[in-house]
């Protein structure tokens, strides 16, 4: 009897273990758990989340609709008759690693972050009039596997949590002047828990 109590006891603790990985307050575990869930509703809130981040100048300038890339918050084209290229890391002698390094070059304005290139144009997220998309626009651009170079949601988790580029837009430096540049208006933590919760949903777009 004292074996099958302690049996039934180890059971229970087990069950409770695997139900705290999964809860929603645990996102490392609810992360790693595969049944995960989340509301259509919830999805769709954690997307206007998401919305507000994909939609500042620091993701549209690189996600241009044109042969170029944007800069300031104003989303001006880039100086000096910057291009894009034929693979987004512009032309030979004006490429994009000439002016923009591995790290913020601070004293003298210039952005930088390993592998500084423009989105592919399968991946604009705004019109050809410089419009950036609505949100419902660009939900379905970034859903489109055949033009976001094939992620689904939880690859989309581990973009938005891991790339250099995503990651940068936290850490953007200073501009020539001194002047910090703006930031996204949630940190990378509520962006990648919103990205989480959005996949959990089944991606939903409004």
């Amino acid at each position: 009897m004292r074996f099958a109590g302690a049996a039934l006891l180890f059971v229970c603790l087990a069950a409770l273990g695997g139900a705290r990985a999964a809860s929603p307050n645990n996102p490392q575990g609810a992360a790693a758990g595969n049944d995960a869930r989340a509301t259509r509703s919830e999805g769709l809130a954690a997307w206007q989340q998401m919305y507000s981040v994909l939609s500042h100048p620091r993701c549209m300038n690189c996600h241009t609709a044109g042969d170029y890339p944007e800069q300031g918050d104003d989303r001006h084209v880039h100086r000096f008759h910057v291009v894009r290229g034929p693979v987004n890391f512009g032309v030979p002698g004006l490429n994009c690693a000439t002016c923009h390094q591995r790290a913020n070059a601070d004293s003298a304005g210039v952005p930088g972050a390993p592998g500084w290139h423009l989105a592919p144009l399968s991946m604009a997220w705004q019109d050809l009039d410089g419009r950036i998309f609505d949100s419902a626009a660009l939900c379905r651009a970034i859903t489109d596997r055949d033009k976001n170079g094939g992620l689904d949601g939880p690859a989309t988790v581990k973009h938005h949590a891991n790339a250099a580029l995503v990651l940068w837009a936290w850490a953007p430096g200073r501009r020539a002047d001194g002047s910090a540049r703006t930031v996204p208006p949630i940190s990378h933590e509520q962006f990648v828990t919103a990205t989480r919760t959005w996949s959990a949903a089944g991606t939903p777009c409004p």
